[in-house]
Formats: C-alpha cells, sequence, structure tokens
C-alpha cells in the first residue's frame, strides 16, 4: 500500500512512545502519532495537553487544544496553571512533543523570528509552552519536514533549548529534562549523540545524498545506517479511517 511521507512521519514517531508514558502532545501529527501508539502497542498512553486536559481519549481529530473532543472520557481537566506547574514543572511529563520553523544540529528549536530578532523578516507565533517543555520534560521528540531552510547550522533564535551548543550544556544551565531524543523528518529519523544530531534511518526511497542536500551542516550518519520500517496496512487503515478520515493532517 501506497503511504504519503506524513504517514511515515506519524508511523515512525508512534513507535518510539512506550506503554504508560505520559506524553504532553499538541494538535497535527504529533496528535495523530500518539493516537496511533494508543491503539496498536501504547494503550495506557497518557495524554497530556496545554489547555488542561489530562488523560484524554478524543473520539474524533481534534482541531485546536480547545476541542471539546478533549474532554469527553479524559481522566481529568484543570487549568493551564495547573498543567505547568503541577505536571511538568512537578517532573510528571515523560515526553514532550515539539515543531518548529527551525531545528539546528544540536535540536534548539526556533518558533520566534527568522533574521535579526530586532529587525526579523519573519516573526513567528513564539514560544506558547513549547521552551518548557524542552527545559523539563524527561525527553522530547521533534517531527518537521526537512530542508535546508528549516534545519540549518544555528537557528537564527533559540526558542526552545535543545544541546544548546553542544554536549553538557544543558547541565550547565541547570536543564533538569533531557532535551530532545529524536527528530523525524519526511526523509528519515535521527537521534542525539553526544548532544548532536545523528542520522540513524532512512525513510525507504530516501538517500543520503538526499539528507545531505537539504540540511544545513555536514551531518553524522550513524556507522549502520537502517531503513526505516514503512507504515504498515493497518497503521495505515487507523491514520485514514479512525484518526483522520478527512484527511487533514495526512
Amino acid at each position: 500500500m501506497t503511504y504519503s511521507t506524513n504517514e511515515i512521519m506519524v508511523t515512525a514517531s508512534s513507535r518510539l512512545l512506550a506503554d504508560g508514558e505520559v506524553t504532553f502532545v499538541g494538535i497535527g501529527l504529533p496528535n495523530l502519532a500518539c493516537n496511533l501508539a494508543r491503539r496498536l502497542h501504547a494503550p495506557n498512553l497518557v495524554l497530556i495537553y496545554e489547555s488542561g486536559a489530562v488523560g484524554a481519549t478524543p473520539e474524533r481529530l481534534p482541531i485546536s487544544i480547545g476541542d471539546p473532543a478533549l474532554v469527553t472520557d479524559s481522566l481529568s481537566v484543570c487549568s493551564m496553571y495547573d498543567i505547568f506547574c503541577n505536571y511538568l514543572q512537578g517532573g510528571r511529563i515523560d515526553v514532550g512533543f515539539l515543531q518548529g520553523a527551525q531545528i539546528d544540529r544540536y535540536g534548539n528549536i526556533n518558533t520566534t523570528v527568522v533574521g535579526e530578532y530586532a529587525t526579523p523578516k519573519v516573526r513567528l507565533p513564539g514560544s506558547g509552552g513549547a521552551c518548557e517543555i524542552a527545559i523539563l520534560a524527561k525527553k522530547v521528540l521533534v517531527m518537521a519536514p526537512q530542508s535546508r531552510r528549516s534545519f540549518p547550522e544555528k537557528v537564527d533564535f533559540v526558542t526552545s533549548p535543545g544541546f544548546l551548543d553542544g554536549q553538557g550544556r544543558r547541565e550547565a544551565f541547570g536543564m533538569p529534562g533531557g532535551g530532545p531524543s529524536a527528530v523525524i523528518t519526511n526523509l528519515g529519523c535521527y537521534e542525539f549523540v553526544e548532544g548532536e544530531m545523528t542520522l540513524v534511518s532512512l525513510h525507504p526511497g530516501c538517500t543520503v545524498e538526499d539528507v545531505r542536500a537539504n540540511i544545513g551542516w555536514d551531518v553524522r550518519v550513524a556507522a549502520t545506517l537502517a531503513e526505516t520500517p514503512a507504515p504498515t496496512d493497518e497503521e495505515l487503515r487507523i491514520i485514514r479511517e479512525e484518526l483522520d478520515p478527512q484527511h487533514l493532517y495526512i
């Protein structure tokens, strides 16, 4: 069965989630990945949204973090203050999903400005809760389409810190979270070795040359480079028929 790049990003991300983990998630592809994992191998995955829904089990695709579908059958509904103070600052978030306009070789994410801060070419939405998630979650997963523009060697502004400028720098600044664990793109999957993004698998049909042509630095490549497993028929059925039947994101 054929599949889109968004669908393989969703399936590759979902396989990184373990049963019982508490996951801070937003809308879009990360939401699809979490709910796919819940249906297949992680039924006890706990989804938390910054709007206050804890243990959300949406029966349809939510279109925003304020969608009432997130409240139905959730474990609890609380304030945004409770989410960030009691759950995130309390060390109860295992996984945080983040996205951004730019991500660099050390996993730093920019959602603030493109260009100089004082005179930007583009002003972006800003942090929201992303900075706190990046600092405090036990690990961070990033989903992002890859290009030289979106994967520069150095982001224009560090909104959400990864490993800053190398291994050990998070600890030097007293950041308790584990930092970025994996980056999933339309071309392949990355992990972090000594604080630097390292290509560990290529999606079917993609090459290392494709990756190098769409990234702003001389990227590390794992000694044993795997091929990302293609989405299964069952994964695609769930995504297309149950999670996103109107194909809003896939």
